[in-house]
């Protein structure tokens, strides 16, 4: 890319941030940070786990979006008795009336759409949280003998409620590895909650404009993975994930962490960054922009000891004495 190019380039990708926050902020209150988080991993291609206890605006945050990219939404709520050809679709029998032969033809499930919203994706079995796992990597659904191609831009973002833990499913390592992100959603503040009341009970809401189509999302995509970054942010962030893992030489590590985060964490931290720099109008990937995702990349793939769990160590404070120990 040229400098003339480079410069038009980011300028797009910023401009649409601002624009996609704009629209949000009207229906949206607060979550400026979570907002932020859900782009960034929108633009890099990938997905996201979102916990967070009811009432905290998730569903409606993710169907907003969906408005105002101009995009197809479906909503999945996750039981213990959804089966995975709920989530995929299944295949039907047909008579052809004239001639009385039958076929089978395949309907499509609610993943069939731009934007995935798996709600409370903990509380169905393993075998069906992994109906979404084809889909997520490989952007494509198998039923029968027939592969069926998802629309890009593809993007699910699934919740769960971190309280509630009874008749629930741990999410496999194999699944929680495909989310981007973990994004932990907190209680607003004392006047963010005053307004979402304002907002929410005098009139209509209000509508938000629509911003982006998918054909531009997707350029958007492919213009996020064009961006170089510099050798010593790479070594930083390899040092980063690699750090996390026992028997490396930490002695904090090797007390609390039973499994580290894989290689597919320093490829997501550059993503990220990727994107959190170009989205805020810059060319330059820095070591900051890695140390800003460093949480919801490496939350959801360390995996604290039995020590851990009795010393009250989570993995929170792993990442914090990462960030401080890895130069």
């Amino acid at each position: 890319m040229n400098t003339t190019g480079e410069k038009e380039l980011i300028r797009k990708l910023a401009d649409s941030r601002r624009a996609i926050t704009e629209q949000l902020e009207k229906i949206i209150v607060g979550q400026k940070e979570i907002i932020d988080l859900i782009l960034i991993s929108m633009f890099s291609r990938g997905h996201c786990l979102i916990v967070g206890v009811p009432g905290l605006a998730k569903t409606k945050i993710v169907r907003t979006l969906a408005e105002i990219l101009d995009l197809s939404f479906s909503r999945i709520q996750f039981t213990p008795d959804l089966m995975p050809s709920d989530i995929t679709g299944t295949e039907v029998v047909e008579e052809d009336q004239v001639t009385g032969r039958r076929n089978f033809r395949f309907v499509p499930g609610p993943v069939f759409a731009n934007i995935i919203l798996a709600d409370e994706i903990n509380r169905t079995p393993p075998k069906t949280q992994a109906a979404l796992l084809q889909a997520m990597q490989e952007y494509s659904v198998t039923a029968g003998n027939k592969t069926f191609e998802l629309e890009r831009p593809f993007f699910v973002l699934a919740t769960q409620n971190p309280i509630e833990q009874e008749g629930t499913y741990n999410l496999p390592e194999a699944q929680l590895d495909r989310f981007f992100f973990n994004i932990k959603i907190d209680y607003p503040s004392a006047d963010e909650e005053k307004q979402v009341v304002k907002l929410t009970t005098y009139g209509e809401e209000e509508r938000p404009d629509k911003v982006l189509s998918a054909e531009e999302i997707v350029q958007l995509q492919d213009i996020v993975r064009e961006i170089p970054v510099s050798d010593e942010v790479i070594d930083y962030t390899v040092r980063l994930s690699s750090a996390s893992r026992p028997g490396v030489g930490d002695r904090f590590v090797d007390d609390h962490v039973s499994w580290g985060a894989g290689p597919r964490a320093s490829q997501y931290l550059i993503l990220g960054s990727k994107a959190r720099a170009i989205l805020r109008g810059s060319y330059n990937v820095s070591i900051n922009d890695v140390r800003a995702l460093a949480r919801p990349v490496l939350r959801h793939r360390i995996i604290p000891n039995f020590n851990a769990e009795a010393e009250g160590v989570d993995s929170e404070k792993v990442i914090d004495h990462l960030l401080k120990s890895v130069n």
